[in-house]
């Protein structure tokens, strides 16, 4: 039976998906909510599918946040570090222009619903300027992201000032002069706790557990960079390093007024932050305990301290989100997400999901690696173990970091060891730097 796959979502997961599928000849069309390829990093001042605002820079560095089919030096040498949303979405968009991907997109348009049939057919519901379009595929490839539908936390009491998602959050300029309280301790809370002290008249930042800040650079380097010389190091010792290191080069978080780290590396995500603490010890940003309950504009917090804020902007993540199937069918939104390389479901043979791990490092380089294993299997150069289920069960039992349990520490695994992982199904030759296929003009 000819394949012919859909892919939902064209940001940096779905692109390399759609250009692997491509690159073996396989008959593949990409559907996107969005005007052009590159999901998250498409900025916006209006709310939108994005979470990035205007200030985002990526928290990896670029040598460890590139595909291998096109690098950043394919792509411009002169690419920062870190780059920004900016560099990233003319990044992204380049690497569709190589590729020829633009004509295998449909844009502008919503994937509403996903009906399994069985191992040979996928019934996709699609609609586009408000007209609703039903086909049927072969195999689905899902890509649609995991940052996009905010979680938002509960507390007891009713608060009447603004209450915000950092979803929402694209600038700092609306909280100028207000007095603003940041809830949470990851990549995005710390940015935006940093932003907000810019033009605010006090931020706080409230943290319920306490969290690993590590400088964007060590000794001149990119900190994910000394931490690949050290990627052959057994991941327990190579943890217990990093953290002595941490200690030595930027102390304990008792020396800012933060909670104490009582995890161990890996246990929750570290975040990247080189300002956090520089506005901490500069009286721009206040550490806060947790919130104990809401009333009117004033917050009460554990140790009994009570103020009153403008704003609050909850940076409390995402739900693992996939609003075109049926939830009897697949809902990974609150327990483990038992997938097979983080890709393979243990019984339908003919879906598969790309980008959905959450390392810590960069996502795009597995994903990369993840859809030339998919399009091997399609084009039948690959296949999947027999024992698919137990090895699925073994992702949930024996993950990389044994991690909280959160529903954000569902996916979680070790970059370099991923990568090895996913390396291992694949030939020496894996890199595929020119197109496959030829241009048409549309």
């Amino acid at each position: 039976m000819s394949k012919k796959i859909a892919v939902i979502g064209v940001g940096p997961s779905g692109i390399t998906a759609l250009k692997n599928l491509l690159d073996l000849g396989l008959n593949a069309i990409a559907f996107d909510r969005n005007q052009d390829v590159g999901g998250n990093w498409i900025f916006s001042e209006n709310e939108s599918h994005s979470s990035v605002f205007d200030t985002t820079h990526i928290i990896s560095s670029k040598t460890l946040s590139q595909y291998a089919d096109f690098t950043f030096d394919d792509f411009d040498p002169q690419t920062a570090d870190y780059p920004s949303h900016d560099e990233l979405r003319r990044y992204f968009q380049a690497y569709a222009h190589k590729f020829h991907l633009y004509q295998h997109i449909r844009f502008n348009t919503l994937v509403i619903h996903c009906e399994r049939v069985n191992d040979q057919e996928w019934v996709v519901t699609t609609e586009t300027d408000g007209i609703q379009k039903t086909e049927s595929f072969t195999d689905l490839v899902v890509c649609n992201g995991h940052h996009w539908n905010p979680r938002w936390p509960q507390y007891p009491g009713d608060y009447t000032g603004e209450f915000v998602h950092s979803h929402s959050f694209k600038k700092a300029d609306p909280f100028k002069d207000k007095r603003v309280l940041v809830i949470g301790g990851g990549n995005s809370a710390c940015d935006v706790a940093v932003e907000t002290s810019r033009v605010s008249k006090m931020t706080a930042i409230s943290w319920r557990r306490g969290y690993r800040i590590i400088p964007k650079f060590f000794f001149g380097q990119p900190s994910d960079k000394i931490g690949e010389k050290s990627s052959w190091i057994p991941l327990k010792i190579r943890s217990f390093f990093f953290d002595l290191l941490l200690k030595v080069m930027v102390g304990d978080n008792k020396l800012y007024g933060l909670r104490p780290v009582e995890n161990k590396f890996g246990e929750i995500h570290p975040t990247i932050n080189d300002e956090l603490l520089y506005k901490i010890r500069h009286g721009k940003v206040k550490p806060r305990m947790d919130i104990n309950r809401l009333s009117g504009k004033k917050v009460i917090f554990e140790d009994g301290l009570e103020e009153e804020y403008d704003a609050i902007i909850a940076c409390t993540g995402y739900y693992l989100s996939h609003p075109f199937f049926d939830q009897d069918l697949i809902d990974y939104s609150k327990g483990p997400v038992p997938l097979y390389l983080k890709m393979f479901h243990p019984e339908y043979k003919n879906l598969y999901f790309i980008g959905m791990f959450q390392p810590l490092g960069c996502i795009w380089p597995g994903a990369e690696l993840q859809a030339k294993i998919m399009a091997r299997e399609l084009a039948g150069l690959w296949q999947r173990p027999e024992n698919i289920k137990e090895l699925c069960e073994l992702e949930i039992k024996k993950p990389h970091y044994k991690q909280i349990n959160t529903p954000r520490h569902t996916i979680t695994v070790d970059f370099h060891k991923f990568k090895r992982d996913l390396l291992k199904h694949l030939p020496k030759d894996y890199i595929s730097k020119h197109p496959k296929i030829q241009k048409v003009e549309i």
